[in-house]
């Protein structure tokens, strides 16, 4: 089966600057009425609505309904991974700006959701710590979690690794390469329960209009303790 015009009809849909911030905003996970992703792309609703509908017919988004609201959201992780990967060319590919970051960026940057898991030097530090403390052993397609490591988020992040591995319907745990950082974070199942708990468990929260978390003064010592980490 030629896959040519397939990728051709996806790179198209993303190959608009509206489109584009749309499918940005929702990869934090969460969803979005057309309302709100037609400011975020700075476009009228009516042209939101042909924007989402394109989108919608190309299988990068879902739609729900609840009472007289429709919400749009990502169709799948393999969404956020692919516009995550997208990001990571161009970070790496393209020729670099010479002008100083945002306050946003350097949010971004700081600690982001990477659809459901977390990303940004808080990602990437907390699996730097966990491999390092052999708690994980990561490799280029897959990880895989040791008997200390799950003993670890069993009792300082309240994490049934049995649970997480059982109920999945994704990769367990994999790699994804963080555009700002240039180095690996986790993904997977393991992943959104890392994130899911950080939040549970009130050590991050997520900034208005962004994808940027930031950590909560409770959350610094308890990231220190749990995984070593200190991001100052």
């Amino acid at each position: 089966m030629p896959i040519g015009p397939s990728i051709a009809e996806i790179a198209a849909l993303a190959d608009d600057p509206a489109r584009a911030n749309m499918l940005a905003a929702l990869m934090d996970g969460r969803a979005l009425t057309a309302s709100e992703l037609a400011y975020t792309a700075g476009v009228t609703p009516q042209t939101a609505s042909g924007h989402l509908a394109k989108l919608s017919q190309g299988g990068l988004l879902a739609l729900a309904k609840q009472g007289r609201h429709r919400y749009y959201r990502l169709a799948s992780p393999l969404v956020g991974r692919m516009l995550e990967s997208i990001m990571a060319v161009v970070a790496i590919e393209a020729p670099p700006r010479h002008r100083p970051r945002s306050p946003r960026e350097d949010a971004l940057c700081f600690a982001r959701t990477c659809y459901d898991h977390l990303a940004g030097r808080l990602g990437v530090a907390i699996t730097e710590a966990l491999v390092e403390g052999r708690h994980l052993v990561l490799g280029e397609d897959g990880g895989e979690v040791t008997e200390e490591g799950a003993a670890l988020l069993r009792e300082r992040v309240g994490i049934d690794i049995a649970a997480v591995a059982q109920g999945r319907r994704r990769a367990f745990c994999r790699p994804c390469l963080d555009w700002s950082e240039r180095r690996p974070h986790i993904a997977g199942a393991l992943g959104a329960a890392l994130a899911e708990r950080c939040f549970a468990l009130g050590w991050i929260v997520r900034l208005r209009d962004t994808r940027a978390v930031a950590i909560t003064t409770a959350g610094r010592p308890a990231l220190r303790a749990a995984f070593g980490v200190d991001l100052r």
